[in-house]
């Protein structure tokens, strides 16, 4: 060893900070400076996303309002969100937005009724009871359902659930019905309640767990009155997340619901949904400037303010039930 080093080594043992040569302290500035640059480039990207996302909504916002106002110019604001007969693509049109609003609310509410019990037992299972090679295995296969095309889904309620199991049960359930639309919706969105709660429930800490056995509380009773309200915040969000996702369904409710819009609230007859009239408009020969493609805007600008206001719902429940752990 050097003498310099030797000089080191023995500061070092009587407890006195080693003195950094010139070359070292310019190196470690060298690298600081570097660093420095980086992470602002790194900064300056990120910025630019989140600024290209936020533009972007306002954008899509504007052209919808933009739209929508030139509607409204010519039909009536309370006929529109009052009137129960639809039929924008008939010779006498009428725009009541209510006949497309039952549909969309009656599927909506029936996927979640499949979609929320199936999705939060799968997420216990999975977070509390499952062991770890199981786990590692039911979980990527339950999440393949996403991956599947929601095409897919449609034909699977027009061709099986419909013939096979709706029509068995309920005499007066049509061939288009929103019964299977729905039932195909909430299979789709059970891997999105399931991973999302599933995600909340391995975030409780596991010192609550050991707590209430610590107490002689039972393994289902720490799962439903300890990790299940301490997850609260996670399963909610996940739950209005998927019903955002039910209410902006498009082609499975296009095959398997018909494409008659009419104000009913039977779920064994068939209905149109929003999303399914603006897929039937633009399939046909829709004049641009015309009434009927103002109306598409109309619909859309009510979808968009209804998920808008589920997220502010979801987001004041997550507030308000939130837990924070050290």
């Amino acid at each position: 060893m050097t003498n310099q080093a030797l000089g080191r080594a023995a500061g070092i043992e009587r407890g006195v900070v080693p003195i950094k040569t010139e070359q070292e302290i310019a190196r470690a500035l060298t690298s600081t400076s570097s660093q420095k640059v980086s992470e602002k480039i790194i900064g300056y990207f990120l910025l630019a996303c989140g600024t290209l996302s936020i533009f972007t909504t306002i954008g899509i916002v504007f052209i919808l309002f933009n739209e929508a106002i030139k509607f409204f110019a010519d039909e009536s604001f309370i006929d529109f969100l009052t009137g129960t007969e639809w039929t924008a693509l008939f010779g006498s049109p009428q725009f009541g937005v209510l006949a497309l609003v039952s549909g969309t609310f009656t599927i909506a509410i029936l996927a979640m009724l499949v979609a929320i019990p199936i999705g939060l037992l799968c997420a216990i299972f999975l977070s509390e009871y499952a062991p770890p090679g199981v786990r590692a295995i039911l979980k990527p296969i339950m999440e393949l359902l996403a991956g599947i095309p929601t095409i897919v889904f449609g034909y699977f309620a027009l061709t099986f659930l419909t013939p096979s199991i709706i029509r068995k049960l309920f005499d007066g359930a049509g061939v288009f019905n929103k019964f299977s639309a729905a039932i195909a919706v909430g299979i789709m969105i059970i891997p999105l309640v399931a991973s999302l709660s599933e995600d909340a429930l391995n975030a409780v800490p596991r010192a609550l767990r050991e707590g209430a056995y610590g107490l002689g509380a039972t393994k289902m009773e720490t799962t439903l009155k300890v990790v299940v309200p301490s997850a609260l915040s996670g399963i909610v969000a996940s739950f209005v997340l998927a019903i955002s996702r039910a209410f902006g369904e498009t082609m499975i409710v296009v095959v398997a619901s018909g494409s008659k819009a009419w104000w009913n609230w039977d779920p064994l007859q068939q209905g149109q949904t929003m999303t399914g009239y603006m897929v039937q408009a633009f399939s046909g020969d829709v004049t641009r400037g015309g009434v009927v493609y103002e109306s598409l805007f109309a619909v859309g600008l009510l979808l968009f303010l209804i998920t808008f206001v589920l997220n502010i719902i979801s987001n004041l429940i997550v507030n308000k039930f939130r837990e924070a752990y050290e």
